[in-house]
């Protein structure tokens, strides 16, 4: 079905292999594997917070798609974002970002991602990133039967962008956060029909552990 054609605030979409997915996720095959493999799966270690942290950032204004195709670049122009390599970036590397263009080129989101890696290393003393986030997963999780249905915050995405605003992070507003916890697994907000509720193992599809 063409992008143009869905209903981007409806229900699950029935997809020719005969599964059910949200229309987001239906509309482009690359976005398809993603949904059916990674996005809600539970994700704990650093660096792969880090660089969850640093996409959903550059994504804002964005769409994930573009985000998405350009994640093999991001990954070798940001040391395949070991925290501790990017916390060592200067001006040099700054100049270098700018001028790669298989990335987003805007130079605030870049000084973000290498501040951002500064207060990841910062936190170890504290229990860590995965410990902080996880600290803010809720006692449920929304259960949508629409993309009109979920939300795009929560109280707990507000509570813990304050958190790491505190703590040095940037581009951590509550949209984007909640947009984390989402893609890691600390919320499950797949639709009630998809294929994929409940698949994190934290979840079950009625929204409780």
């Amino acid at each position: 079905m063409a992008e143009d054609q869905m209903d981007q605030t409806g229900g699950a979409v029935l997809c020719e292999d005969g599964l059910m997915r949200p229309p987001w996720a239906a509309r482009d095959p690359l976005l398809r594997e993603y949904y059916d493999t990674e996005w809600g799966m539970p994700v704990h270690d650093e660096a792969g917070l880090y660089e969850r942290l640093v996409l959903e950032g550059f994504q804002s204004g964005l769409s994930w798609l573009t985000i998405l195709r350009k994640r093999p670049a991001f990954r070798e122009a940001f040391a395949g974002f070991s925290p501790d390599a990017v916390a060592d970036f200067g001006e040099p590397d700054v100049a270098r970002l700018m001028a790669d263009a298989g990335i987003v080129r805007n130079r605030r989101k870049i000084d973000a991602a290498i501040g951002n890696a500064r207060a990841v290393i910062a936190l170890r003393a504290q229990g860590g990133l995965g410990e902080l986030i996880w600290s803010y997963r809720p006692e449920r999780t929304p259960e949508p039967r629409t993309m009109s249905e979920v939300p795009s915050r929560s109280p707990e995405s507000e509570a813990l962008a304050v958190d790491l605003k505190r703590r040095g992070f940037s581009f951590v507003g509550p949209v984007t956060v909640f947009a984390l916890m989402e893609a890691i697994g600390v919320v499950d907000t797949h639709l009630v029909d998809s294929h994929r509720r409940g698949t994190s193992g934290i979840w079950s599809r009625e929204g409780t552990t």
